[in-house]
């Protein structure tokens, strides 16, 4: 008999813009709560190899969800949602994982994001510091202007289409088993989300640089990291966010792209590990 593995589902109602969102995460290990949001268009299979991970969920509580609309997390009950358009908006991303920390009683948690997840860390390090004790922004910069597209939504557009260009951003030097999975994942969305994801991260998220300076990492500490290989998000970007905001911390990681939690997880794991080991060392100091 195969054994089961650690990792375990479940589903919470949350209450977000006065309406109930049945919303499903997957969790491992215990310790420090880290809560991760996968990218545009995805779900939270994107982090099944940090959910895996002995070596983080010793430490630290890993919750993955899927945002409303995504995966197993279905559109709310409670409105017509296929009479309008579906538009992700700052506003509303930011309650989720605000909304479900509280909802699963975690105690200031990390929050860890990447494409859309990397540009919310900065929106919740600047509009909710004290619900988080970090974020770390993958592949995040103050404003990525011009993926807003039709495109992206049309019925002569299939899903295949869409996930192929999100296999061409992944690095050219991961595994293929794990590029493959990466397209793979992302021909499963409803057609509409992706390009109503996109709303958030081109248009809705847009961050002057007096909001970056004038978020306090005392307060809420902000890790940035970006893989050489992603065109969307240059390196230049996500430094000269981190450079905006005081006390910020940077690194590139070399070998990566868009979707460096699932397109090469060992190699994402060998970059992650020091702001981990540094978020509870410093947690332990406190």
């Amino acid at each position: 008999m195969t054994p089961l593995e650690p990792v375990s589902g479940h589903y919470v109602t949350l209450e977000l813009d006065g309406l109930s969102h049945r919303v499903y995460f997957e969790e491992a290990g215990s310790g420090i709560p880290l809560l991760c949001q996968h990218t545009a268009g995805a779900h939270g299979a994107q982090w099944r190899h940090v959910l895996g991970s002995e070596e983080v969920t010793r430490r630290f509580r890993v919750i993955a969800y899927d945002l409303p609309y995504h995966g197993k997390s279905l559109p709310p009950e409670g409105k017509a949602w296929w009479a309008e358009e579906y538009r992700l908006t700052k506003d509303f991303l930011m309650q989720v994982p605000v909304v479900l920390s509280k909802a699963l009683e975690l105690d200031r948690p990390v929050y860890i994001g990447s494409s859309i997840g990397g540009h919310l860390a900065l929106d919740l390090a600047s509009n909710h510091p004290d619900e988080f004790r970090a974020v770390i922004g993958l592949e995040a910069a103050a404003a990525t202007p011009g993926a807003y597209l039709d495109i992206m939504n049309h019925p002569r557009v299939s899903n295949a289409f869409k996930a192929s260009l999100m296999y061409g951003l992944t690095a050219p030097t991961a595994p293929e088993r794990y590029r493959r999975e990466t397209e793979w994942v992302y021909s499963q969305g409803a057609p509409p989300v992706f390009k109503g994801d996109l709303y958030y991260y081109s248009i809705d998220h847009q961050m002057s640089q007096e909001e970056l300076a004038a978020i306090d990492t005392r307060r809420c500490a902000v890790h940035l990291l970006t893989g050489e290989y992603d065109y969307t998000t240059p390196l230049a970007l996500s430094q000269q966010a981190a450079d905006a905001i005081p006390g910020a911390t940077f690194a590139p990681m070399a070998g990566l792209g868009h979707f460096p939690m699932c397109e090469d997880p060992e190699r994402f794991l060998t970059a992650l590990r020091p702001l981990l080991e540094k978020i509870q060392t410093d947690g332990e100091a406190a």
